[in-house]
């Protein structure tokens, strides 16, 4: 399943030129099958989307715990395998910070 076709089914009109956008950005990760998914049983993996991609590419500066509340927010909504783009589209549109990859 495309990265597009998984979110949308959390998102009803998602914006694909973001997609497209966050797709090229995270190329070489996504390259690695293992990177394709996020794994929220692993606190050093949730550690890395909040420190490298919420804070570092977002420039979120809330608290680790309000960040990491939106993380776990995320992974409640998303069941089964969480696709990397799909767990990062819905921490960007959370924060208002699509626009970003536009």
């Amino acid at each position: 399943m495309s990265a597009l076709d998984d979110i949308k089914k959390y998102v009803s009109n998602p914006d694909e030129a973001v997609m497209a956008s966050m797709g090229k950005t995270y190329a070489l990760a996504l390259s690695n099958a293992d990177a394709r998914q996020v794994s929220f049983s692993d606190p050093a993996e949730l550690k890395t989307v909040r420190e490298n991609f919420v804070k570092g590419k977002l420039g979120v500066a809330d608290s680790d715990a309000d960040i990491d509340a939106a993380i776990k927010a995320v992974g409640e909504r998303v069941p089964g395998h969480k696709q990397r783009l799909t767990v990062y589209y819905l921490l960007a549109d959370h924060y208002g910070k699509l626009g970003m990859f536009a």
